[in-house]
Parts: C-alpha cells; sequence; structure tokens
C-alpha cells in the first residue's frame, strides 16, 4: 500500500499541490501536517508509523517535506526499513526499494543538508557585516536614556508603575526590563 505524507510549515500554506501529486501517484492514504521541519511533533508523520506495515511505501512529495538534518532522514528510513517498509520521493526520483534508490536517498540528503547550512553561514555573514556597519537587529528600543531617567524620578516619586507605564505608551514589563537594565 502506498501511504502519502504532506507537510507545510506554515498556516497560511496549502497542501493542494502536494495532494494532487501524492493522489497521482497511488497514494491510497494520505496523512499531513502543518508545522516546520525543525519541530519535532508532527502528529500525522506519527500517525503513519503507526499504520504503516511490512510491504508498504511511504510517499512524499518532496524530500524535504519529511525532514531537514541528513541525520534525521536517514533514521526515518532506517525506521521504514526496519518495519519492512519503503520510501519513495516523487520529485527527487528516489525509490528506496532499489540498492541505487538508497545510494541515492543518501546522496540527495546530505546535499539537501549542505544546502541549509550553506543558507545559515550566508545568514550568518550577513548579520555579521550589518553589525560591523553598526545595525543592530530586533525591533528599536522603546524606552531611551531621558525616558528611563524619567520613569525612574515617577516611581522614587511615588506613582504607580501601571500609571508611569501607561503614560509612556509601553507594558509594566518593559518598564521593569527598562529601569533594571
Amino acid at each position: 500500500m502506498l501511504l502519502g505524507y504532506a507537510r507545510v510549515s506554515t498556516d497560511d500554506q496549502k497542501l493542494d499541490l502536494q495532494f494532487d501529486a501524492l493522489k497521482a501517484a497511488g497514494c491510497e492514504q494520505i496523512f499531513s501536517d502543518k508545522s516546520g521541519g525543525a519541530v519535532n511533533a508532527r502528529p500525522g508523520l506519527e500517525e503513519i508509523f503507526k499504520y504503516i506495515r511490512s510491504g508498504d511505501t511511504l510517499v512524499v512529495w518532496k524530500l524535504d517535506r519529511l525532514g531537514r538534518t541528513v541525520k534525521g532522514l536517514v533514521d526515518l528510513v532506517e525506521d521504514l526499513q526496519k518495519r519492512g517498509a519503503q520510501f519513495r520521493s516523487l520529485t527527487d526520483s528516489i525509490d528506496t526499494s532499489t540498492p541505487g534508490g538508497r545510494l541515492f536517498f543518501h546522496i540527495m540528503a546530505a546535499m539537501a543538508q549542505m544546502e541549509k547550512e550553506l543558507i545559515r553561514e550566508r545568514t550568518q555573514a550577513g548579520l555579521a557585516a550589518a553589525k560591523a556597519r553598526g545595525r543592530t537587529g530586533g525591533r528599536k528600543k522603546v524606552m531611551d536614556d531621558s525616558k528611563v531617567a524619567a520613569a525612574k524620578k515617577l516611581l522614587e516619586a511615588g506613582t504607580p508603575a501601571t500609571e508611569v507605564a501607561k503614560n509612556l505608551g509601553i507594558g509594566r514589563a518593559t518598564l521593569y526590563r527598562a529601569i533594571s537594565a
């Protein structure tokens, strides 16, 4: 039996493309998740592993829909093989029922991991370059030094923290963080 698995990373993405491809490939049942690949809690994938039997094949539209790391992908495929099941990726033309398919799976998984690491490396380099130019990421500070000083004076004068925060247009937690820094 062919069992399909589809996953999107965010709630605003659609599973339609993957569902259509999995149905066209002959999947009798399709499981799905809406969560990032790095997230460990994937109920749809867990359900497949409760359901899959020897002789079944887990089919995905693309390799990265199953996992994000080489180790994670290899572990999943090894778990399938221990159960007597196989794995197939439609767009990557991977089919672990053959020796060549298993080799190609490992090569593609390694390439996907390398691509992920290169993206991370480029992102870190870009952040470092921006930092060197004096730009920092994150939100702009709401409380400058003069506001912090004014807030401290008001608090010392006995003004309630809720009122001070309201007058400054910030939350109480932000006020406390600013004055303790």
